[in-house]
């Protein structure tokens, strides 16, 4: 449709290395099918950046299973408070009686894409990356992921009969797809939300 064009191998090298090089993050829809867009962005104009500072809680974009971890000996300079591009970081006061005024930085983890760019910008090497405490599942695509969230958060049954997008046969047989795909607890989740003894014989025979 002219709003993008084919590269080679070493176009497409270069190209990351210049993302590299100006502390872009690489990112793509959190999804693993039908993705929608994979892109090198900074935090301060790029939509899904902004989208991911604002509404971290719906996890609008991929993040790895990474975060930065923060040494004791960090300085408080700021670049990476600078740096993030969903503005994870902070400084706040070390707490240090001798030092009153001295600050280091703070993570907010769930703000945090484990992007990395911190991590390589810092110039005194006081930060490194390690492990998220809980592994971070992509869902399959954007179906997966909204009927997911809207269990975790005890809104399914507002998902399906508020929402007119889905009163189709077809968009709800895509949710109930997902449901039956869903580990055992996540589907008891769902059919208490929905209160539906048919759904619950369903899970049932699809669980058999």
């Amino acid at each position: 449709h002219g709003h993008a064009r084919e590269v080679d191998k070493t176009e497409c090298l270069d190209l990351l290395a210049q993302a590299y090089e100006h502390n872009l993050v690489q990112f793509g829809e959190n999804v693993r099918e039908g993705v929608n867009f994979i892109c090198n962005c900074c935090g301060c104009c790029c939509e899904a950046m902004l989208a991911a500072q604002r509404f971290a809680f719906l996890e609008p974009v991929h993040t790895t299973n990474y975060l930065p971890q923060i040494s004791e000996s960090c300085t408080g300079c700021g670049t990476c408070v600078n740096l993030c591009p969903v503005q994870a970081m902070s400084l706040v006061s070390a707490n240090n009686p001798k030092k009153p005024k001295r600050r280091i930085a703070k993570l907010d983890a769930k703000l945090c894409l484990g992007c990395g760019v911190c991590v390589r910008g810092c110039p005194d090497a006081q930060l490194t990356l390690i492990q998220r405490p809980q592994r971070v599942i992509t869902p399959r695509d954007s179906t997966h992921r909204t009927v997911i969230m809207a269990i975790e958060r005890g809104k399914l049954q507002h998902l399906l009969f508020d929402n007119q997008v889905l009163f189709s046969h077809r968009a709800l047989a895509a949710v109930f797809g997902v449901i039956f795909a869903l580990p055992p607890a996540k589907q008891i989740l769902a059919s208490r939300q929905l209160k539906s003894h048919y759904l619950e014989k369903i899970i049932d025979r699809v669980g058999v």
